[in-house]
């Protein structure tokens, strides 16, 4: 018998600089973007009554009070990332991490789990964290 479930996604977007690390190139110096961000969670129940997996407000509030903290910032800045290097892999685990205890902790939501997130600088590349079980 085969799982069934539902997936969710919600996107948004932040303006931010960074600047890569131990990059050869022009990436190493302070640079802006505007960051495509794309939270994507699952479950396999609906709710009673309105049969929601998560009502898109909830999902929609969490990223943007995830993405508040990197917004219009310098990402080199903003913990971790003053010794994390801000690469769009490393943005989308943060991203993903933190909006996974918001959720577990919201007791709306704490019966989906986060599938993935996906961070592009530009439309044409995109970095993208998930965690699968073993």
């Amino acid at each position: 018998m085969s799982k069934k479930i539902w997936r969710l996604t919600v996107r948004d977007e932040i303006s931010a600089g960074h600047a890569l690390r131990h990059y050869e190139g022009k990436c190493e110096r302070l640079h802006g973007h505007n960051f495509a961000v794309e939270l994507t969670v699952e479950g396999d129940k609906l709710t009673e009554n309105v049969e929601l997996l998560l009502d898109f407000k909830v999902l929609k509030r969490a990223l943007k009070e995830e993405l508040s903290a990197l917004d219009h910032q310098i990402i080199n800045e903003v913990p971790p990332f003053d010794r994390l290097n801000p690469s769009s892999e490393n943005i989308s685990r943060h991203i993903f991490q933190n909006v996974a205890r918001r959720l577990a902790a919201d007791e709306s939501a704490c019966h989906v789990r986060v599938h993935s997130v996906s961070v592009s600088e530009k439309g044409a590349q995109t970095a993208t964290y998930l965690e699968l079980d073993d």
